[in-house]
């Protein structure tokens, strides 16, 4: 599989704050998604959840699925009880030829809980992170047997959000567990993209590719999440501060051969999510021809 560019919804249509894009239909969202000239998308709200529907609906549009998020609490149920859970969405994926489950650790999250600020999402003990890292070894072999990678997105108001929980939870587990690095979700944390792709480069099974307007983030750091995502501290590739050169450099190298996902959280009234929609494909369509021959 070569290197292909897909985006999330979350460009039209907002998951955690559903008013934002609430009067954009998912035609429209799929559509321009296409126009942009994007192969692919990510799951959002608006997207039937049967395969038999879905599919039919994104061959119409010439997009393949990528892959969707799952938000696991496997710091309160085992893995038994996860998959069980997560039954549903592994189907979809799988019926739908993706090759990575995007998965983070969402127990006492407050990255979706407007007005509670970041510096009070949870934190892990030892024994939360010996409970975590092995139920996330095993969940991920569970999944490689369903043909799906693993692919672990640290986020802000999460358990994993900084680049040292990051070096931690590659460091307790294996290969089983795939990194997602958002560079988008890395700069906000205070860290350093392009060191955590030199670092853990033959980790990286899925990439996002999200922006941090700086100015914008130094004003925003002890909001909640929703409340920095409203100010504009997110946009897409080439529209921020991040070094996409130096982080995807690394990650070319180790032989990346997956999606570079746009990934980009704001308010579609102020962001034309068209135009903001190409400027991501552009940048990143020209990494990929550098790096990617």
């Amino acid at each position: 599989m070569a290197v292909r560019l897909g985006i999330n919804p979350l460009t039209w249509t907002n998951d955690d704050m559903p008013e934002l894009g609430a009067e954009t239909p998912l035609e429209t969202c799929l559509a321009e998604a296409r126009l942009a000239g994007f192969e692919g998308v990510e799951l959002g709200n608006k997207f039937p959840r049967e395969a038999a529907v879905l599919g039919p609906i994104l061959a119409r549009h010439g997009l393949a699925l990528v892959s969707g998020w799952y938000g696991s609490r496997l710091l309160e149920r085992d893995v038994d009880a996860e998959m069980a859970e997560a039954e549903g969405h592994v189907a979809l994926l799988a019926a739908l030829g993706c090759r990575v489950m995007v998965h983070a650790e969402v127990t006492g999250t407050v990255h979706g809980l407007r007005g509670v600020a970041l510096s009070r999402r949870p934190m892990l003990d030892e024994a939360g992170w010996e409970r975590l890292a092995g139920r996330l070894g095993e969940m991920g072999r569970r999944l490689a047997a369903r043909g799906l990678a693993l692919a672990y997105h640290h986020h802000m108001g999460t358990v994993i959000q900084t680049e040292a929980e990051v070096d931690r939870l590659m460091a307790m587990t294996g290969p089983e567990v795939g990194l997602l690095l958002d560079t988008g979700h890395l700069t906000f944390a205070g860290g350093d993209p392009a060191a955590v792709a030199r670092r853990h480069a033959g980790r990286v099974v899925h990439v996002h590719c999200k922006d941090v307007r700086a100015g914008v983030l130094e004003q925003v750091r002890d909001l909640s999440f929703l409340d920095a995502v409203l100010a504009g501290v997110f946009t897409v590739p080439g529209d921020g501060c991040v070094d996409y050169r130096a982080v995807l450099a690394p990650v070319a190298a180790a032989g990346y051969a997956g999606w570079l996902v746009v990934e980009a959280e704001q308010d579609p009234v102020k962001a034309h999510p068209l135009t903001y929609a190409r400027m991501g494909h552009a940048t990143l369509r020209a990494l990929v021809k550098a790096f990617w021959r």
